[in-house]
């Protein structure tokens, strides 16, 4: 409704100026070519705007046809750039769909067609490498590490190209040229930090990590976690000849990390070697409240060298309240009733966990139980052939094999912080000799004065 009021408004202005310029008075003379002629005022207007009419559109065909050879070019070259751009397109949908040999048709085709595009140039050397061209891959890959924008890229592909070969020193250092032009590139800071890791090189890795940008919280909670095993590693390399180095690098972790078990572990054998029970016993406090670890409670009771086992049994008792809250504090409060001779307190922190599917450990103490306190064999025998069967026990395990100690890195594949606190597939040990996968384990020694 209102756009028609507004159409009839106007509509009636421009009428009313249309017989307002008819109606003005007076006549204008034109005189061309022998010919006069007297126009009103009004219709002389209404000539020379049709005049200039014709002639604006006199003007517009005849430019058009002057410029249809621009614009035909012009059209040639967009309808080019288009085809060029679907080729492209399309190649790259052939290499994700496994057809190499099409989508290196198709870069070549885009190539043609969009001159110099360093898109086409990288598809195609990808589909090389795909199709297992290596000479011509890497001549592709080569030629764009000439530009600044497609080096990256191009050094991906070069670092891709030379792990397909087994060629770990090429690949590396592709990697370490990627992460000069980028700091920021994660593929590149990814695998020179793997390297600097599997070789044990910790001081160089710390100082590659402190560089990395994190700018996700997910990114800063990954980055302050592999910090905190790194200083956890450099703790562990150091502990028996520089115990004041490696407890600055554990408490460091334990800064990052909280919780961290493997690094709590070293800084409260270290306070104990020194003669600081008080401060490794508090450290281990608060770590156990935390995580839980079998670890922390044992090397808690062992915390004061020369201990007794009844101390050692007092100390554990003082961490684990009774009943046990979980299977891996009844297990280190058994184990410490056990080796004090308290076979009541032992059989007591192992009553919850051994009607229903008993793990290895529960077990193994439960047969040591019978021996000691009934001195009767045929249950003994029973609760060990009932061991072999039984659920196993966490232990640190990365990669399908199983240690007695946590480690910095998978012997495997090298791979930094891959070992986990959790029940292990097979029982394949690492370095040095296994325990029995069900038997509890007792932290490891403290370095010697």
């Amino acid at each position: 409704m209102i756009r028609l009021a507004s159409w009839i408004v106007v509509s009636l202005l421009v009428s009313a100026l249309i017989v307002w310029l008819i109606s003005l008075p007076g006549a204008i003379t034109i005189s061309a070519f022998g010919y006069t002629v007297q126009p009103r005022i009004g219709t002389a207007v209404f000539l020379f705007f049709g005049v200039a009419t014709i002639v604006i559109l006199v003007w517009s065909v005849v430019r058009r046809i002057l410029n249809a050879p621009r614009n035909f070019a012009r059209y040639n070259r967009e309808q080019r750039r288009l085809q060029g751009v679907e080729a492209l397109s399309d190649g790259f949908i052939a290499l994700e769909a496994g057809d190499p040999a099409r989508a290196r048709l198709l870069a070549r085709d885009a190539r043609t067609r969009l001159n110099g595009s360093a898109a086409a140039a990288l598809l195609e050397a990808r589909a090389d490498l795909a199709l297992g061209d290596m000479p011509a891959a890497r001549e592709h890959y080569r030629a764009l590490i000439s530009d600044r924008k497609t080096a990256l890229a191009a050094l991906s592909g070069l670092y891709e190209q030379a792990r397909q070969q087994g060629r770990a020193e090429s690949a590396l250092t592709f990697a370490q040229k990627a992460a000069a032009l980028d700091p920021a590139s994660r593929w590149a800071s990814a695998a020179v930090l793997d390297d600097l890791t599997r070789r044990g090189a910790w001081t160089e890795a710390l100082k590659l990590l402190a560089g990395e940008p994190a700018p996700s919280r997910e990114s800063k909670a990954l980055k302050r976690r592999k910090q905190a095993v790194i200083e956890t590693a450099i703790a562990r390399e150091r502990e028996a000849t520089d115990p004041g180095t490696a407890l600055e690098h554990a408490l460091t972790a334990l800064k990052l990390l909280p919780d961290f078990v493997p690094a709590a572990l070293i800084a409260a054998r270290i306070h104990s070697h020194r003669g600081e029970a008080r401060k490794a016993m508090s450290l281990l406090r608060r770590v156990w409240r935390a995580s839980a670890h079998p670890d922390i409670a044992t090397l808690y009771a062992a915390a004061q060298p020369g201990s007794s086992t009844t101390d050692r049994l007092k100390r554990v008792r003082e961490l684990i309240d009774t009943p046990p809250p979980n299977r891996s504090a009844a297990i280190v409060l058994a184990r410490a009733a056990v080796e004090a001779f308290d076979w009541p307190l032992a059989r007591n922190a192992l009553a919850s966990y051994s009607a229903a599917e008993p793990t290895q450990a529960v077990c193994l103490l439960l047969a040591e139980i019978e021996e000691g306190q009934t001195a009767d064999q045929g249950k003994a025998r029973e609760w060990l052939s009932r061991a072999v069967r039984a659920p196993r026990d966490p232990v640190w395990t990365a990669d399908g094999l199983t240690a007695d100690e946590w480690e910095p890195v998978s012997p495997v594949t090298g791979k930094l912080d891959a070992f986990e606190w959790r029940i292990p597939v097979t029982a394949t040990a690492t370095r040095g000799t296994m325990m029995a996968p069900s038997t509890p384990r007792t932290p490891a020694p403290m370095p010697p004065a």
